[in-house]
């Protein structure tokens, strides 16, 4: 696949992304160093997805780096092609996932008579990046490997390639790389101390717990206890088994079952997923992770840092069961359920049924796709009603919490597994934040259906304003015609203002081979019963 040995250091990027597994490059070139990656990207075997706006297409970086593991890669021109793009490259470092920016820059002969378009890119990026280069030297391979390792090492978030044209055209060799050392397992005693002396532990699975499945799973089962997952760790655990309790994000929702245990153990649970919300409890916590962070929520009574999964096959080794019976962890997760759900009786449709029929009609269709989730008050519905049996069977941006995160990320989970294809939920806020990424989906053929709860508001924002008892101000607008829209751009676009209807334009949507949407008119009566369910 990556065969074209690379002669230019524009190659040089190219060949050392593929060779860590890298399948797309998304962004929108400048005239510079982008039009030398594009051209080599050909030669290389990688597919280069012209997008429709800089943020969006690190977003499409960053849904792809989660699937992969791969480097996610956006390239972009120079000054407002950057700026563009800040807001998707800061994402990636809050979600963890290694992203590799590069733009089009300027070299120090041009910034000396030059000063259209000119800022200091390095300093631009340099709040939400992990490392910045230019491969300007000697080795440029040795320099973009280091620059893609700290990408990769945890926390894993983005980098920053600032290319000059020049630079692109250099002649280049690659170097032999160097496998990482393997990590070293802190001492285990400790936390095996705690398990040991446990009767009722809790276990909470968040982002890191992906990449270690089948172990979390099995140190599950030996404990036998509720197992909650953080929205990016759904399907960790799958969501119809027994010990699965529900999700925890530091709310309301999930203290009745955490507060009832005598430990509780975070795996690959960063704190960066949870809430703003103090710490509730008062049962000792112990943590597994790849390393310590040094900003918590909580203090840690023991931990265990360094490969999850090989910690967690340990522990499950020398695990003995708990006192937790099958029915109260049932009763649990079934009052979790019946606290975000609310009878229909509004005009349009209560959000968590517009959720369980796309999973029922895809079903009928004979489809299994993936879940984006955008930022908003629709996202606890989705994320407490899609199932999800396996890691990343739904995405979401969840450390910044950003809008305009679903269609990206839908079309890049489309393009990953053609097969499955993705279902992405919106609000109309956060669509119209990325909208003209349809046209994306259409020129890629992408098997995605994005669904539009279109309630004419901001609604989680709109709720807020309810609680705190302020008038209704800067919190609403018209309800625009999505399925036109999608139309337009050359996509499929249904509508739909009641349950029946909704059934068929979902059933439609998921018998179309490309890009739909579903613009649904929602009843948001139980949105403040929900927020007040989730945090209190």
């Amino acid at each position: 696949m990556h065969a074209t040995a690379p002669d230019t250091v524009a190659g040089l990027v190219v060949a050392a992304v593929g060779a860590r597994g890298t399948r797309r490059i998304w962004g929108l070139p400048g005239g510079g160093s982008s039009l030398d990656l594009i051209q080599a990207a050909g030669r290389c075997g990688v597919d280069f997805v012209l997008c429709r706006h800089e943020g969006s297409a690190a977003m499409m970086a960053v849904a792809d780096a989660e699937l992969t593991g791969a480097p996610g890669v956006v390239l972009t021109t120079k000054g407002p092609g950057l700026s563009n793009a800040a807001n998707g490259v800061s994402c990636a470092t809050l979600e963890r996932a290694p992203v590799l920016l590069v733009t089009d820059g300027f070299t120090p002969a041009q910034t000396g008579w030059i000063t259209h378009q000119v800022f200091d890119q390095r300093a631009a990026t340099a709040a939400y990046v992990k490392g910045h280069a230019r491969c300007e030297g000697d080795d440029a391979a040795a320099e973009l490997d280091t620059l893609l390792d700290i990408a990769a090492a945890h926390p894993r978030g983005a980098v920053h390639l600032d290319l000059t044209s020049a630079a692109a055209k250099r002649q280049a060799r690659p170097t032999p790389r160097q496998p990482p050392p393997p990590v070293a397992l802190t001492d285990l005693e400790p936390l095996r101390a705690l398990l040991a002396a446990a009767h009722r532990p809790v276990l909470i699975l968040g982002l890191e717990a992906t990449e270690a499945a089948a172990e979390c799973r099995a140190l599950a089962a030996a404990l036998g206890c509720p197992v909650l997952v953080t929205y990016k760790a759904k399907g960790v655990v799958d969501d119809a088994h027994p010990q699965h309790a529900g999700i925890f994000t530091g709310g309301t929702l999930e203290a009745q079952v955490v507060s009832a245990a005598d430990l509780i153990v975070l795996v690959g649970a960063d704190p960066v997923e949870f809430i703003l919300q103090p710490w509730r409890y008062r049962a000792p916590v112990a943590e597994i992770a790849a390393r310590p962070f040094p900003v918590h929520y909580t203090a840690i009574a023991a931990g265990a840092y360094g490969s999850i999964a090989r910690i967690a096959a340990t522990l499950a080794e020398h695990a003995t069961p708990s006192d937790w019976r099958a029915t109260e962890i049932a009763a649990h997760r079934a009052a979790m359920r019946d606290a975000l759900t609310w009878p229909p009786g509004g005009g349009g449709v209560a959000p968590p049924r517009i959720v369980q029929l796309a999973a029922e009609a895809a079903m009928r269709a004979g489809r299994d796709p993936r879940a984006t989730v955008d930022a908003g008050a629709h996202m606890f519905s989705a994320t407490a009603f899609w199932p999800c049996s396996r890691p990343r069977d739904l995405l979401i941006s969840n450390g910044l919490a950003t809008m305009g995160f679903a269609l990206p990320a839908g079309i890049a989970a489309a393009l990953h597994d053609p097969g499955r294809g993705a279902v992405a939920f919106t609000g109309d806020g956060g669509l119209m934040m990325c909208v003209a990424e349809l046209a994306t989906a259409a020129d890629q053929s992408a098997r995605l259906v994005t669904v539009v709860f279109n309630d004419g508001a901001l609604s989680l924002i709109d709720v807020k304003q309810q609680q705190r008892q302020l008038p209704t101000e800067g919190v609403r607008w018209g309800r625009a015609d999505f399925a036109m829209v999608a139309e337009g751009f050359g996509a499929r676009g249904f509508r739909a203002h009641d349950e029946a209807g909704l059934a068929a334009a979902f059933d439609a949507a998921f018998a179309h081979d490309g890009p739909s949407l579903v613009d649904v008119q929602v009843d948001p009566a139980g949105y403040v019963q929900q927020l007040q369910a989730m945090r209190g």
